[in-house]
């Protein structure tokens, strides 16, 4: 694909997931569920999937096994319209996989096996091909010690200079691991956006406004707290603070909800809209997520989500 809008980098991932069990089964039990559904997962293929959604030019860089989950993963990407140009296949590894646990009102659980993600470096984007960008947005960051706080911030500074904004999204998995590979990464980062639980476990601090200003004071320019249903919390690089609060929906599968809600905030900055206007963009394409099993199930499309956010109401100034 030339002049891709957006380079999304990182986990790619070929997700099982559950339509809502009863309750979890015990040791050598059974519980039945309505449905088995194999669906594309991780972050970066789950934004990039939400962006051509919204009639956005969306590359991946990732990395995928030589199997059955790969070649699914390639071919359900390329249906939606994202460009595959930068898909690497490991001959060693399987394709990353997670099983996604539904029950009905609790939150999610997850079983990962983190395959093909863990050779991915994110030093595999050139700079002929990143210079074409206007956002470089980097997903799953932390998970995978490869794709290091120093290959990340080599990789924004680079976008930096050719003027593409860079956006950094986390997940949590040895956290020891990820607190040391931030500082370096932050302050090449233009809008970092954790969500609340992962921010507590990165700063120590149960407050989202204190997790934002510490992120600000590591480096990053922007941050982007998402609250669940608390809603979000943005502090940008002057110091404001702007909160939105959350829309009233039906959670069936809240997978994929974070990365819905970055692909609508990014679906601001490209059409230039305000910090304020991001916030409604992305908290109603992330609320249109989890109406439906799978990551990328019900997420709206362009009208759709115009239409909606045209009724979504306003970020208040909390400073």
């Amino acid at each position: 694909m030339e002049n891709p809008d957006v380079l999304c980098v990182g986990l790619v991932v070929a997700d099982l997931v559950c339509a809502p069990i009863r309750r979890f089964p015990d040791a050598g039990g059974l519980e039945t569920t309505d449905r088995l559904e194999l669906s594309i997962g991780g972050c970066a293929s789950n934004v990039a999937v939400d962006l051509t959604k919204l009639n956005v030019a969306v590359e991946v860089v990732g990395r995928i096994g030589n199997d059955a989950l790969g070649e699914y993963v390639r071919k359900a990407m390329s249906e939606q319209g994202v460009g595959g140009s930068y898909l690497s296949v490991s001959t060693t590894s399987q394709t990353a996989a997670t099983q996604v646990v539904n029950v009905a009102g609790e939150d999610r659980r997850f079983i990962h096996a983190v395959g093909a993600n863990a050779e991915l470096t994110g030093l595999e984007v050139p700079d002929d091909v990143l210079k074409q960008a206007k956002i470089i947005y980097v997903g799953g960051f932390g998970l995978n010690a490869a794709l290091s706080g120093k290959n990340v911030a080599d990789l924004f500074r680079r976008a930096r200079e050719f003027g593409v904004l860079t956006v950094l999204d986390v997940v949590i998995g040895e956290p020891t691991l990820i607190r040391e590979m931030l500082p370096d990464a932050l302050p090449e980062t233009d809008f970092f956006l954790p969500n609340r639980d992962e921010a507590k476990v990165l700063t120590g601090f149960d407050d989202p406004v204190e997790q934002a200003n510490e992120f600000r004071r590591l480096g990053a320019a922007n941050v982007v707290v998402t609250l669940g249903e608390g809603g979000s919390l943005l502090l940008n690089q002057a110091g404001r603070l702007l909160q939105m609060p959350p829309l009233q929906v039906v959670q069936v599968d809240g997978t994929g909800g974070g990365d819905a809600f970055a692909a609508g905030f990014m679906y601001g900055l490209l059409k230039k809209e305000p910090l304020a206007r991001c916030l409604q963009f992305g908290t109603t394409l992330g609320a249109s997520c989890v109406r439906a099993t799978g990551a990328t199930t019900s997420v709206y499309r362009e009208n759709e989500l115009i239409e909606a956010v045209a009724t979504c109401p306003a970020p208040v100034s909390a400073n």
